[in-house]
């Protein structure tokens, strides 16, 4: 009798990824002590201010995935195999695995927590070029500019619905970069389709006339700016004779709630990272015809591309950083924080409006990182790459001489080696990279989760990112 041959399985295993391989790692490492030297004289009046808190971003970012300031020991239950995954640094829009990691968990957290089981559409609220160098220098207006938004759609949503008590509800996200990375503050909204009334009920709105809207968001953008000071009534009469307005305001089709992915999708896509290192490229001065370093960056349809001098690029690209405690999502109407705080005290935000036929149950927790690996990258992190057991973390390693003694005994330590500090430096000091009140920023809901479940929920991604 003949043995059958075994059937060969290829399973995918998680791989902790090496940060500084990347084109846009080795791009920060080249340039970023230099942009600082040069920023008043070369960025300054383009760009407005140094902000010392880029810097700390830069430097965190630097340390991110470098298993030399900490990490965790991952083990198989079965065999015994073990792994170190480091941790991250947690920052928005300029780590595009740490802003990935949260992309996702947003994406998630929002269709659990916030959305109802209603229809939603998305907007897109834009601004001309002339007025958006305020939002540049004054980066305040953007909340301000997210309020007119808001203003405009909840008064044509309301108006469409005969109830006194009719809410509609908002997540409004900001973005301040266009398709290579020029400062171009704009609105991604998802908004409810209609509103609801009793707490209960919803009743959906007729197609919009975005045409009306641009003429009611203008009015109110205008209006912000003359009474923040930016703009006067001569400016404002200029404007509103040109022929193209210069305003725009988009809407999608209607996302209904059985399109779950849809809704997770356009809820992730609000807040994506303001590049993509899939469609960069690092010429270093070395490897440059005229010495200078370049990046090549295409378009979101790859049809174009634009050459950068480095440090412009690099000096384009933390014009969108926000500053530290910058919320760049708010909630306004149903979805609001205090209305969202109500109906839990009260016991019916679970509630679904009887538009809709639905079962739901209980919201579900928000999945813990390796289920988020899992769904995203379809790789399972606790998956041993030796037997194809089940693996646990079975410890966190901070200190730092037992951090240098296991990296010295599995040939991983090395002196990190940076540029010598400029005369005139205050002293070098430590670099904090676990800070809990960093995670009280734009994305609250972070702040649920426990300290253990925070670190690896942003730390390490896979390779395949890159």
């Amino acid at each position: 009798m003949l043995n059958a041959c075994p059937t060969t399985i290829n399973f995918d295993v998680y791989q902790p990824r090496n940060p500084k391989a990347s084109a846009y790692y080795r791009c920060v490492e080249d340039h970023f002590e230099q942009l600082e030297a040069v920023w008043d004289e070369r960025y300054q009046r383009r760009f407005g201010f140094w902000r010392p808190y880029v810097m700390d971003v830069i430097q965190r970012y630097m340390d991110c995935g470098d298993l030399h300031f900490g990490f965790a020991r991952v083990k198989c239950e079965d065999c015994g195999h073990e792994y170190l995954l480091a941790y991250s640094c947690k920052r928005r829009h300029f780590c595009p695995s740490c802003h990935q990691k949260r992309v996702v968990e947003f994406g998630e957290w929002l269709c659990e927590e916030v959305l109802k089981h209603v229809p939603h559409r998305q907007w897109v609220f834009s601004i001309p070029k002339r007025i958006r160098i305020y939002f540049l220098f004054d980066r305040k207006l953007l909340t301000k500019l997210s309020r007119c938004a808001w203003k405009v759609l909840n008064l044509y949503l309301t108006q469409a619905v005969p109830y006194d008590d009719a809410k509609a509800g908002a997540a409004v996200a900001v973005q301040s970069f266009g398709d290579f990375q020029n400062f171009h503050p704009h609105l991604h909204i998802l908004v409810t389709d209609g509103c609801l009334y009793n707490d209960a009920a919803f009743m959906v709105c007729p197609p919009p006339d975005t045409s009306e809207l641009e003429k009611l968001f203008r009015y109110e953008v205008f209006k912000m700016l003359k009474a923040e000071g930016k703009i006067t009534d001569c400016k404002i009469e200029n404007m509103m004779n040109w022929h193209h307005s210069g305003f725009s305001v988009y809407c999608g089709k209607a996302i209904w709630p059985q399109n779950e992915d849809g809704l997770a999708n356009l809820a992730r896509y609000i807040i994506r990272a303001s590049f993509s290192q899939e469609r960069m490229k690092y010429v270093a001065a070395q490897d440059s015809s005229d010495g200078i370093a370049k990046v090549i960056y295409e378009s979101k349809d790859g049809k174009t591309s634009k050459t950068f001098e480095a440090l412009d690029w690099l000096a384009q690209l933390i014009t969108h950083i926000p500053n530290k405690g910058e919320q760049m999502i708010r909630y306004y109407g149903f979805y609001s924080n205090k209305s969202r705080g109500l109906r839990k005290k009260a016991g019916t935000d679970d509630e679904v409006p009887a538009l809709i036929d639905s079962a739901l149950s209980r919201k579900a927790f928000r999945k813990n990182w390796a289920c988020l690996i899992q769904k995203i990258y379809h790789v399972d992190p606790l998956l041993c790459p030796k037997c194809l057991g089940s693996m646990r973390i079975i410890a966190f390693i901070e200190d730092q001489q037992i951090v240098k003694k296991i990296l010295q005994h599995l040939d991983l330590w090395h002196v990190k080696r940076k540029p010598p500090a400029r005369a005139n430096d205050p002293p070098t000091q430590a670099i904090i990279i676990f800070d809990d009140s960093s995670a009280s920023d734009a994305d609250a809901y972070l702040i649920d989760a426990d300290r253990t479940s925070l670190r690896l929920s942003t730390g390490y991604p896979i390779e395949t990112y890159l």
